[in-house]
């Protein structure tokens, strides 16, 4: 992922021309059998065939991909169906106040936004760039959302629904991302802090093992606070201040630390192993002989140059450095012999 500063770009995010998979890979089997339905408050409820889909008036629409993992691609266009144009079909009643999409997802993976902005921005795409939509990026149909974080973009659209009341989505029910979603304002996450006796227990323990908060400030009671050997398997610790922590050794297995801040953090011979490390700042980490293997690394950061991670002896697959969600330059970095890490 080629990266550069752009003041065009949202806060704390990165260019890139380059598109990483993020979320779900792949739809629910029933995708094969594809139909579109339009429900809710509704004078008329609706089901599309693919065929009938591809028949509606065709809108393009240019706008950013901005990623709450902190990469942007810029303009990219997209062409499809605008949802005006399949509510204009449908008819909102009056109470209907906010649009829900819904996926083909073994997980019923939804979104929701308000109406009267889904309708001015939201497109059902089928093509990206020119390209027929691929089932990698939403194909058949996916709703595309300019102006907000891509989270709000659907793929692999199903159902949608117009509710008089809104109904959190799959990312912002179960992983707080912000509902509101707006870059411009870093509206990545609602707080979601540990309750205050819990943190205390935990850190007494130093066992964070399955746990679960976002945007907390606690996490900065930690700063130098040695919990070596600690338990975080399986926590989801997000978008936290984890500056200068002292993990050595910590068993950080399975561990969501998407957009944590790890600078300065003393990581040796911790074990990460599958952790999802999306946007999290490594730099100035020392994370020298800790086990990296599986790992997500979309975004991340370690080069900040004379205060770069020490990667000494940690192991990583190559196969998790040259996705193409972690930038040239940190690739290059990862893989740098001089810089000792293990590749496998």
């Amino acid at each position: 992922m080629n990266s550069t500063k752009n003041p065009r770009h949202s806060p704390g995010q990165s260019i890139t021309d380059k598109f990483p998979t993020v979320g779900e890979k792949n739809p629910s089997p029933d995708i094969l059998d594809w139909k579109l339905e339009v429900v809710g408050l509704v004078k008329r409820p609706l089901t599309f065939s693919w065929e009938e889909f591809s028949e509606l008036p065709k809108r393009e629409g240019q706008w950013d991909t901005i990623c709450v993992t902190g990469w942007t691609r810029l303009d990219d266009k997209w062409g499809g169906v605008g949802l005006a144009e399949i509510l204009g079909l449908a008819e909102p009643l009056a109470e209907a106040r906010f649009v829900r999409f819904v996926a083909y997802s073994t997980r019923d993976h939804d979104t929701s936004l308000p109406l009267e902005y889904a309708n001015e921005h939201v497109i059902l795409a089928t093509e990206l760039n020119g390209e027929p939509l691929s089932q990698k990026r939403g194909g058949p149909v996916r709703s595309v959302c300019g102006g907000k974080y891509f989270y709000k973009s659907l793929k692999w659209v199903r159902r949608i629904e117009l509710l008089a009341e809104d109904k959190l989505g799959y990312w912002e029910e179960v992983s707080s991302y912000h509902n509101n979603a707006d870059p411009w304002k870093n509206e990545r996450y609602s707080s979601r802090p540990m309750a205050t006796d819990e943190f205390a227990e935990r850190v007494g323990k130093r066992d964070f093992s399955d746990a679960f908060a976002v945007r907390d400030e606690q996490f900065k009671q930690l700063n130098g606070v040695d919990l070596s050997g600690g338990r975080f398997e399986r926590a989801q610790i997000k978008g936290c201040p984890l500056h200068y922590v002292v993990w050595t050794g910590a068993n950080c297995s399975g561990a969501n630390f998407t957009l944590c801040n790890f600078a300065g953090a003393d990581l040796r011979d911790a074990i990460l192993v599958g952790a999802d490390l999306e946007g999290a700042n490594l730099q100035n980490a020392d994370l020298r002989g800790a086990d990296l293997r599986g790992a997500s690394l979309t975004a991340a950061k370690f080069v900040r140059g004379e205060h770069s991670a020490k990667i000494e002896g940690a192991r990583f697959l190559r196969s998790d450095i040259e996705n193409e969600g972690l930038s040239s330059k940190e690739q290059a970095f990862l893989l740098a012999p001089e810089q000792g890490a293990i590749i496998e």
